[in-house]
């Protein structure tokens, strides 16, 4: 038998390489597994409107009573735009309606505890009571001379807004045009806190309040803006995450009690869960089967103090609830923004 120069025969040492290949192979398909894993189907929440052409659910948010809403951005005038979904008994039941909104995110704010929706088309952001009751437009108009799409939305501790300006995320990734900007509790005044991005659409704070996570649509990335110490001006920012969609891009986003970013994904019924450093920690999708009638997952929320988690999913099928076990507990931060 030939022999290397370090006397060992050759026939060996090409077995221990072989050997040391299917084991990494191995542990590499195992790692991969566990990331993998599978929600549940808890209940179908509307169907594609004969008027529009689709249905596209948003905006999961827990209510200060836990209920869960969400939002039928795609809804017709007089069909629910927001509707309540009894997680325990899966009773569906409509909250409000209108003749013109294009709601496309629902959080309830720490300060009057009232429902807020931005309103993408109107270029508002409503508020009610949580039983959809006693309607208010909380902001309207331009934000420094430009009209706002105000898409996504996040509350600090104290009640602040601070809202995903998605201009330009029909337009090429090349002209960057949307904003990040906050809209002051109690006066409702509007400051630009960053400019010139690519279609800003998730928005969470993370989960010590020190800083922001912004999924940009047209660049399939999402930011961290650092705050200064009270949150009216952004300190620092940069990249955090890449997202390799191909034809897939970042929607919405939430973040745990452990600081992980849970990224929805629009184009494929998956969620992307990432620790605070970047790290892909695991992919939520719905079965198989169903994934066949459904190309979007928007948004998620965790229920707070309880690792239940809810996505809202889309397409030919209809829109739907799906739930999975979340890594970490709910927050504030936990209703997808």
């Amino acid at each position: 038998m030939e022999s290397n120069r370090r006397g060992h025969p050759v026939a060996t040492t090409g077995l221990l390489t072989a050997v040391l290949l299917i084991a990494t192979t191995a542990c590499g398909q195992e790692e991969a597994a566990e990331k993998e894993r599978t929600a549940s189907q808890l209940v179908r929440v509307s169907s594609v409107h004969e008027e529009t052409g689709m249905t596209l659910l948003e905006g999961p948010a827990f209510a200060p009573d836990g209920g869960l809403l969400v939002v039928d951005v795609t809804a017709p005038a007089g069909e629910p735009k927001v509707l309540r979904v009894d997680t325990e008994s899966l009773e569906v039941s409509p909250v409000l309606t209108d003749e013109a909104s294009v709601y496309t995110s629902a959080q309830f704010s720490p300060h009057d505890d009232r429902l807020y929706l931005t309103d993408l088309i109107g270029g508002k952001i409503d508020s009610f009571t949580p039983e959809g009751e006693d309607p208010v437009t909380f902001f309207s108009g331009d934000v420094d001379g430009k009209p706002m799409l105000p898409d996504d939305l996040a509350f600090d501790e104290d009640g602040n807004l601070f809202v995903s300006d998605t201009t330009g995320h029909s337009d090429p990734v090349w002209d960057p045009q949307g904003r990040v900007v906050r809209i002051d509790r109690d006066t409702a005044e509007a400051t630009v806190l960053a400019d010139e991005l690519p279609a800003p659409n998730g928005i969470s704070f993370s989960e010590d309040f020190t800083g922001l996570w912004v999924s940009q649509y047209a660049a399939n990335r999402i930011d961290y803006l650092g705050l200064n110490e009270d949150r009216t001006e952004v300190a620092t920012a940069h990249p955090g995450i890449h997202f390799d969609g191909g034809t897939s891009q970042i929607d919405s986003n939430a973040v745990d009690a452990e600081g992980n970013v849970y990224q929805a994904v629009h184009g494929q019924p998956s969620i992307f869960v990432y620790s605070s450093t970047g790290e892909h920690l695991a992919t939520v999708s719905v079965p198989a089967e169903d994934a066949g009638g459904l190309d979007t997952a928007t948004n998620l929320a965790i229920a707070p103090g309880t690792t239940d988690a809810y996505m809202t999913v889309s397409g030919e099928d209809g829109g739907f609830v799906y739930t999975f076990e979340a890594l970490g507990e709910g927050i504030r931060q936990s209703n997808g923004g």
